[in-house]
């Protein structure tokens, strides 16, 4: 009797495995052309009104009684999914793939579920408007940088006075003209900070993370002359070496320069921040050598410690160490 069981079970399933049915794909176990009364020869356009035919049909607001309607629901629901597959044509490429391949399970699932949950919209609408934002935000925040750097500028007495030196004659000028004009107390201190700004953002070279943005530094230009810039890369480090390793050619300025600032291990911006003092200081001294660079690191070094070891701080620092070790932090003092 068991056996006569299983026989009966396995030919009540074989036609649906013969057809390649999956529980849980597509329409299941029943064929989507099947419910729409179709086949896979039928155009795109009747299959359409085949579906708004047996929609009418089915729609659960056209029953009444609760067993009546609950089956019109579940029909009305098998009908839609069986038109979502098959109007689209990529969908309805993947169910016939597996009406005609029963055998490759993994295979419909894969396809079945990559279109699930797979982003509707464009990926690389999506990096479009990602890269967009980032440069517009970038830009903004440099923008926002270099006005804060200035105001900066603008309060520091050094540079206040030097501007004030510099437009002299021009506020002279509007202090005239502003007895002309009755201008309040008020619209000479603005026109004044105006005046004071514009000489500091002309005269003054902001250089490093505040410097004044370009678009040529925003990630969407960027990326669109990556290629010129890799190239310019490559034959900026191959004259490099012809000229100065295999010619011997003496360096100029700009060649110690980029010595000095790669064994200091600074970024392009941050040594451009530095002091002319300072840069002048490295040139005087020849730091794109690397033993007179090694020298005056290890005479830097030497000094960092006999200040450390003035600081009283440090020294209580040293003393806190030397009792209880590194590995027993205390609140004690």
């Amino acid at each position: 009797m068991q056996v006569q069981g299983l026989q009966l079970v396995l030919l009540a399933l074989l036609p649906t495995l013969a057809l390649g049915l999956l529980e849980g794909l597509y329409c299941g176990k029943e064929d989507c052309y099947d419910v729409l009364g179709v086949t896979r020869e039928s155009s795109k356009s009747e299959i359409g009104k085949a579906y708004r035919q047996l929609a009418r049909r089915y729609h659960p607001d056209l029953h009444r009684g609760a067993e009546a309607k609950a089956t019109a629901e579940t029909q009305f629901k098998l009908v839609a999914t069986a038109y979502e597959i098959l109007r689209d044509e990529e969908s309805r490429t993947d169910y016939d793939y597996m009406l005609d391949n029963p055998d490759a399970y993994y295979a419909h699932y894969y396809r079945y579920y990559r279109r699930r949950v797979a982003p509707k919209v464009d990926v690389r609408l999506v990096i479009v408007v990602v890269l967009t934002i980032v440069s517009v935000i970038q830009y903004y925040s440099g923008w926002q940088r270099y006005d804060s750097a200035i105001k900066y500028f603008a309060t520091v007495p050094k540079y206040r006075n030097q501007a004030l030196d510099i437009a002299r004659d021009e506020i002279q000028e509007r202090i005239q003209k502003k007895g002309k004009n009755k201008m309040s107390k008020n619209d000479q201190r603005e026109e004044l900070e105006r005046i004071i700004r514009r000489v500091i953002e002309e005269k003054m070279d902001v250089k490093g993370g505040y410097a004044k943005p370009t678009l040529w530094d925003v990630l969407w230009v960027q990326l669109i002359i990556c290629p010129y810039t890799i190239l310019s890369f490559i034959v900026w480090h191959a004259q490099w070496f012809w000229r100065y390793t295999v010619m011997k050619q003496p360096y100029g300025r700009e060649q110690k320069l980029h010595l000095i600032r790669r064994h200091l291990g600074m970024g392009q911006h941050q040594f451009e921040a530095q002091e002319d003092k300072l840069i002048e200081e490295y040139l005087h001294l020849e730091l794109w050598k690397r033993d007179n660079f090694a020298a005056w690191k290890a005479e830097q070094d030497e000094e960092m410690k006999k200040k450390l070891a003035e600081n009283p701080r440090y020294k209580a620092y040293r003393r806190y160490m030397k009792n209880h070790g590194p590995g027993r932090i205390t609140f004690e003092d």
